[in-house]
């Protein structure tokens, strides 16, 4: 019975402290950014301009840039993502092709983010160029297109590990209900697996989605990082992280680095809300197994 309490209470003491931990890292940033908050308020957000001579200070163009690798690689990434959890979870479930394909997606998920950002650099930018010149666009090579294939390859294997377990987990009596009424793969796939893990398989989506709307360094490297307002998908541009990563050492006014902090306030805030919203999508979506 002791034994009980004390354990209840240790899980106690470790959840407490997570919330403790949030919270501090929350006040912290507010009280890093209050010359920023004071001198700009929440014009912050729409402001357009980011010049640390002049003192002028705005959110909008980072704010734009993360949105747009961070969608841009979602929506790249979910047909693939999808695509290898069905042929793990369905048509290849064991054999040789499961375990390389499973080998490689493990050994992608778990490769620094500064290692995709250089493959990127000789690999994909050449390519990106080429790609530009045809279609008479200015051939940076980088910038937010190709800082969105970067972050689609690298949220791909998150996507597909938490699809494949959700999918692993349909009833086996549902499958085979269904093969034995003279169903395809294909009809099951279809009719059964998706709907039944398709909270699941948006969770894996979501969380990918915050890993890129976070992501730092690779981004970084391609993403051309320019302060102005991204016109296009071909456009240089900055994410709130890569502004953060690029700037933070070389602040040397306080309402420089107050800036910078307030940015890191509203990535912080943005990240809280995405999650809350997907955790509210995944219930609207779940799939009542009792009915």
């Amino acid at each position: 019975m002791k034994a009980d309490k004390f354990f209840k209470f240790f899980l106690f003491l470790c959840g407490l402290l997570i919330i403790i931990l949030a919270g501090g890292i929350f006040v912290s940033l507010i009280s890093g950014s209050f010359y920023a908050v004071k001198s700009f308020g929440l014009g912050f957000v729409l402001g357009k301009i980011w010049d640390p001579v002049s003192e002028k200070f705005g959110l909008l163009p980072f704010l734009t840039g993360t949105f747009l690798t961070s969608i841009l690689a979602m929506l790249i990434s979910i047909p693939f993502s999808i695509s290898i959890a069905l042929l793990l979870g369905v048509y290849y479930k064991d054999g040789f092709f499961n375990k390389i394909l499973s080998y490689t997606s493990d050994l992608l998920a778990g490769v620094p983010s500064v290692i995709y950002g250089f493959w990127a650099l000789y690999f994909l930018v050449p390519i990106v160029r080429k790609l530009e010149m045809k279609f008479n666009i200015l051939p940076y090579g980088v910038g937010i297109f190709t800082s969105s294939i970067v972050l689609s390859v690298m949220i791909i294997p998150f996507t597909s590990s938490i699809a494949k377990e959700v999918i692993s987990m349909v009833p086996a009596n549902l499958i085979e209900g269904a093969y034995s009424l003279g169903a395809t793969t294909y009809d099951v796939v279809k009719k059964i697996i998706i709907p039944y893990s398709r909270s699941g398989i948006l969770a894996g989506i979501l969380l990918s989605f915050g890993r890129a709307f976070g992501e730092t360094m690779a981004v970084t490297m391609v993403i051309g990082n320019s302060n102005s307002m991204p016109e296009n998908l071909f456009s240089l541009g900055n994410t709130m992280a890569s502004l953060i990563a690029n700037e933070f050492t070389e602040a040397t006014k306080d309402i420089h680095l107050s800036s910078l902090i307030y940015v890191a306030v509203w990535l912080f805030l943005l990240s809280f809300v995405i999650n809350y919203i997907g955790n509210w999508i995944i219930k609207k979506l779940s799939v009542d197994v009792s009915k």
